[in-house]
């Protein structure tokens, strides 16, 4: 059975890297992995870790790209790539364009679509934006879903997926972050400058806040830790433009606070390991916060993982500067609530999903193309 990934950026890489693994070692799956190209250079160092070389690698990444020309570009590239590699079966994860984008193609083409982490809603077409469209979209164009959790399968189940086609399986997040803590230490990941402080890990880069908002945020949390002689903060900048420009603008001569580029793996799930608390807006990192029991302040209004806010180990901030600081400050000034949020939970996995789901993909959902192939033939 001829299975091709699609994949374009590095959340995408660092949780579909597990599964291609998993089919790769199956004689009977040939799987196909194509990279789009959408973070080109954040994609590579992540492939690198996992020892995987795509099948193929496009190069559709442009300079402050805008969604329109991304969107375009991919719709002129993914159905010839289909038509060339004639797959039994197009998979995809989570809710990037590069995902979209595939499902659709792969739709319109007549490929059965299996989405990898579906059922996530928020509720909100504009946050997180285009993200709650796009993951919708692909659950449409879906004939096999994998939900990360009970409750995003009971969503689908809501919307009228036949329930033979959902499967509960965990997040293969999980899967990369036990492979990255299992890996030998980072050397000098610490600053110098933190040894002996309370250690917050900061990543922000959501499409939805505009630059000017983007800069008050930072400069809201630069404002609550300056005087704070106890505490350091880390900030892996996203290469977007404007979250570096809202970066420098923000954090610029903060003796408290380093910006770095985006951090290899496993290098970044070693720091979450080791930090006190998170700060972020990132939906994959809710996930590995939660399975490594690492308190976080999720900077938005709403998430799309309310699982992880169950288990304690998640709490909404909110998006405004005000919002922002005034969490951060409760948090800081409370040393026993930060520690009752210190538990792990494994509502997103048990770091082996990868291999639950290629049982499912050759016990169940690829006998089921074969039977239909035969009766259509």
């Amino acid at each position: 059975m001829r299975c091709l990934l699609l994949f374009g950026t590095r959340p995408e890489a660092i949780k579909l890297a597990p599964l291609l693994l998993a089919l790769r070692a199956c004689s009977d799956v040939t799987p196909i992995a194509v990279c789009t190209g959408q973070h080109r250079d954040m994609v590579a160092p992540v492939l690198d870790f996992f020892g995987i070389r795509p099948d193929r690698t496009l190069q559709l990444m442009q300079t402050e790209q805008s969604l329109t020309a991304l969107t375009r570009r991919l719709l002129d590239t993914i159905p010839e790539i289909i038509e060339e590699e004639q797959p039994h079966l197009v998979l995809v994860h989570g809710d990037t364009t590069t995902a979209m984008v595939g499902a659709l193609c792969a739709h319109l083409a007549g490929i059965p679509v299996a989405h990898i982490e579906a059922g996530l809603r928020t509720g909100d077409l504009r946050a997180p934006f285009p993200e709650e469209f796009n993951r919708r979209a692909i659950d449409a164009a879906s004939d096999w879903l994998f939900a990360p959790t009970a409750a995003a399968a009971a969503t689908l189940a809501r919307e009228g997926h036949p329930p033979h086609r959902i499967f509960t399986v965990g997040n293969t997040a999980t899967d990369a972050l036990r492979l990255c803590l299992a890996a030998p230490p980072v050397k000098e990941l610490i600053p110098i400058a933190a040894e002996g402080k309370r250690l917050l890990v900061l990543t922000a880069h959501r499409r939805e806040l505009r630059a000017q908002d983007m800069t008050a945020l930072l400069r809201a949390i630069r404002e609550e830790i300056e005087g704070r002689e106890d505490v350091y903060l880390l900030f892996p900048v996203h290469p977007a433009p404007a979250v570096r420009r809202a970066a420098r603008s923000a954090f610029a001569h903060c003796a408290n606070a380093a910006l770095t580029d985006p951090l290899p793996l496993p290098a970044m799930q070693q720091l979450l390991a080791r930090a006190t608390l998170l700060l972020t807006d990132s939906g994959g990192l809710q996930e590995e916060a939660t399975y490594l029991g690492l308190p976080t302040l999720v900077l938005r209004d709403v998430t799309e993982r309310p699982e992880g806010v169950a288990a304690g180990v998640l709490s909404l901030a909110g998006s405004l500067p005000s919002q922002v600081r005034s969490a951060l400050a409760a948090l800081l000034d409370d040393g026993v609530r930060i520690a009752a949020m210190a538990h792990g939970s494994d509502v997103y996995g048990d770091g082996y999903v990868s291999e639950r789901i290629t049982e499912l993909l050759r016990r169940q959902i690829f006998p089921a193309l074969i039977e239909h192939e035969t009766k259509r033939k």
